[in-house]
């Protein structure tokens, strides 16, 4: 029934992502409402101070900012990002302040975070872009910062981008033994490594790819864990899609042209596209390879109807 919570059996959950540029606030207040009360496991919101789509100008609400409000509009959704790049906070203050939306909302925060990549919006705040293995050196102190807030009642850390001092983090999270720490991002070498050693889930594929793609990067991360003791399975693998979802195939994929024409996606690296049974077999794909949370873009036109017939036709047969 529409407005029971997905409980699935086989671990598999669907979470939904907001796009906070050119959209109001109360779009995404209502969406997120919606998916509430469909039963979706997660919101979603992306991490980025500027336009990114239509234009840099575009109006676009701040990440943080907006999860929390989002949590106060809703009551059993988790609630997360996609991502936040490490760089933009301080990360015990950011593990502080996640802490505190899981406390306020009894539970329901989830923190993700990634290195960073968009050049651009770091020249325009005034923040160092560096090198890709200097982010990822922040990715790395950061993640090992915000488990020790999370865990330890003053812990202290000297690293070579970041150090805290008998930090304190009270209140801790709400879930135990602390909230979940999303690493994001693909780097074989360096990101993966960091979401073996930190991560409780990993989101190393998004918008666009194969299911093959997804199982390398599992496999990577894999070696990663085994090489610092960690069972692999501990991290949930999550995958992130565009959808285009209609009951008549042909409809789906014509919503998704004007996305794709012009890019160099070819159809099986275009997300979730066709009717329900098509999109679900898509999904069995990836569950072969690992993933059990999925955190869906519905870009199809209409984003109550699309919400709806994938709750109602899609994530039914996982339940």
């Amino acid at each position: 029934m529409v407005g029971d919570a997905i409980v699935t059996m086989n671990g598999v959950d669907f979470g939904v992502f907001l796009v906070p540029e050119s959209n109001t606030y109360e779009t995404l207040r209502n969406r997120a409402f919606i998916a509430d009360e469909l039963g979706y496991h997660s919101l979603w919101v992306s991490d980025h101070l500027v336009g990114m789509y239509d234009s840099p100008v575009s109006p676009r609400l701040e990440c943080w900012t907006t999860v929390a409000a989002l949590g106060a509009a809703t009551s059993n959704v988790m609630l997360g990002q996609l991502t936040m790049a490490a760089p933009f906070r301080n990360p015990a203050l950011l593990a502080k302040m996640a802490a505190t939306l899981d406390v306020i909302t009894d539970g329901r925060a989830i923190l993700s975070v990634g290195a960073g990549w968009h050049e651009g919006e770091f020249n325009g705040y005034g923040y160092d872009y560096g090198t890709k293995r200097s982010r990822a050196g922040r990715l790395e102190e950061a993640a090992k910062i915000i488990k020790l807030m999370w865990t330890e009642e003053a812990p202290s850390f000297e690293g070579r981008y970041y150090s805290i001092n008998e930090a304190r983090c009270s209140p801790k999270p709400v879930q135990k033994p602390h909230m979940p720490l999303m690493v994001a991002g693909d780097g074989e070498r360096l990101t993966l490594r960091t979401a073996a050693r930190h991560g409780d889930m990993s989101n190393f594929a998004h918008w666009v790819g194969t299911p093959e793609t997804f199982r390398h990067k599992a496999e990577v991360l894999e070696r990663h864990c085994l090489s610092v003791g960690r069972d692999p399975d501990e991290i949930r693998k999550t995958w992130a899609a565009f959808v285009f979802i209609d009951e008549d195939r042909g409809r789906a994929e014509e919503k998704s042209e004007p996305l794709f024409s012009g890019l160099d996606w070819t159809p099986p690296t275009r997300g979730l596209v066709g009717d329900p049974e098509t999109v679900t077999q898509r999904i069995n794909q990836y569950v072969d390879e690992g993933a059990t949370l999925f955190i869906l873009s519905f870009l199809g036109g209409d984003w109550e109807r699309d919400a709806r017939l994938f709750r109602e036709k899609v994530a039914s047969e996982f339940r």
